[in-house]
């Protein structure tokens, strides 16, 4: 431990409360192994100490996400950069060592031994500001997007229960008017009550959008039902109160909406990025998220690879041309050409045809449209690469 070495290998396995760290010299042999409360000081101490094993030493870490955020900045802060060894690598690289035990101790040290072995793990950069601030607003925009959809489901089961006819007359989750009638109205026989005229006054008094056209509709559900069913009023009240809760959600989201445009549109590239059809601001916001620094892909091709628009062959023996989907790549980052791709296919012309002429070709829906995200990603790597806004021209014709 007093000798000094040249080189040592520390691996991170890293937690929410806490983290082991191992080191290794060149033989595999294990120099220094603590375990490390997620505390800015006792990071500190434990990094000191690892760095004085050697002169140079290279870090591996499974995880690149919160829990691992403190230990990360610190570690940019000494100047020293780590790599991260997916989990899945770890798993695998387990069954070449002694012993079935599942440990931290043992999972870091094969961290640590996989960071040694191999020289091709992506390095983890450290967030500047804005990114840092753009992955936590398209976090959370996420997250209620998913709330959302959690209430209006359950709103239209509650509602299901009471009054079928009217849950079949709404889509609940893209009409805003039939979700403020059903903050004030929920049965059958409270809206007959109400009548259409005074139900439509009740609705512009609160800016619905087409109220007569909504009071209509839903007076003719309720026409359609006389029966009162068991549970109604408690039923009634859920249902408001679901109601009322996706409206405030729809404001949150709003807000966010701006927030995330305000943020993305401060970023030097954000008006490149945004000039290509079908990349909007929150689209562009998780593109700058997920790519991170755009000089780490040497060309277009490895742009759309780590989205996983790009095949991968499995030829054996004579079994030759076999391509399949990649299982490892970004899910954020081919979602964002994915959804950018589907958004162009409805507004641009030139888009659509190119779908339309992959499906003649053989390929189904889902095939054409990897195709053009693919396409998508060789175009923005292009623009971003020269510095320019897109052009009227058509992106499928733009070089692969």
């Amino acid at each position: 431990m007093s000798e000094r070495r040249a080189r040592v290998w520390a691996g991170i396995d890293a937690g929410e409360g806490h983290h082991w760290a191992v080191a290794v010299d060149e033989t595999g042999a294990t120099l220094w192994s603590k375990k490390i409360d997620n505390d800015e000081s006792a990071i500190l101490a434990a990094l000191g100490e690892i760095l004085e094993l050697a002169g140079e030493v290279h870090w591996a870490v499974d995880i690149s996400g919160t829990s691992s955020a403190l230990l990360l900045a610190l570690l940019a802060a000494r100047g020293q950069q780590a790599v991260y060894v997916p989990g899945r690598t770890v798993n695998r690289m387990s069954g070449a060592y002694r012993g079935e035990a599942k440990t931290d101790a043992r999972d870091v040290y094969v961290i640590a031994e996989t960071a040694r072995q191999r020289r091709d793990f992506a390095v983890i950069d450290v967030p500047a500001q804005l990114a840092a601030d753009l992955a936590l607003l398209t976090a959370h925009r996420s997250g209620l997007v998913a709330g959302r959809v959690r209430l209006v489901n359950r709103l239209r089961d509650v509602l299901t229960g009471i009054f079928p006819a009217l849950e079949r007359a709404f889509d609940y989750s893209s009409h805003k008017g039939a979700l403020v009638l059903l903050t004030g109205y929920q049965t059958p026989a409270v809206l007959r009550r109400r009548g259409r005229a005074r139900l439509t006054a009740w609705l512009a008094n609160r800016g619905v959008r087409g109220a007569d056209a909504v009071a209509a509709t839903a007076l003719e559900a309720a026409q359609a039902q006389r029966t009162a069913l068991p549970g109604e009023d408690v039923a009634a009240q859920i249902v408001a109160d679901l109601a009322a809760q996706v409206l405030a959600l729809d404001d949150r989201l709003k807000r966010i909406d701006k927030q995330i445009r305000d943020t993305f549109r401060s970023h030097p590239q954000a008006e490149i990025i945004e000039s290509l059809p079908g990349m909007g601001p929150v689209l562009g916001a998780e593109f700058v998220v997920s790519a991170g620094d755009l000089s780490a892909y040497v060309d277009a091709g490895h742009l759309a690879s780590a989205a996983g628009l790009v095949p991968v062959p499995r030829d054996s023996g004579r079994r030759t041309g076999n391509l399949h989907r990649p299982k490892r790549y970004s899910r954020r980052l081919r979602r964002v050409f994915y959804m950018s791709a589907q958004t162009s296919i409805i507004r641009e012309g030139p888009n659509r045809d190119f779908c339309l002429k992959k499906r003649a070709e053989g390929c189904k829906h889902v095939q054409a449209v990897i195709a053009l995200a693919r396409r998508r990603a060789s175009v923005l790597w292009a623009l971003l690469r020269d510095g320019r806004v897109f052009t009227s021209a058509p992106p499928v014709t733009q070089a692969a």
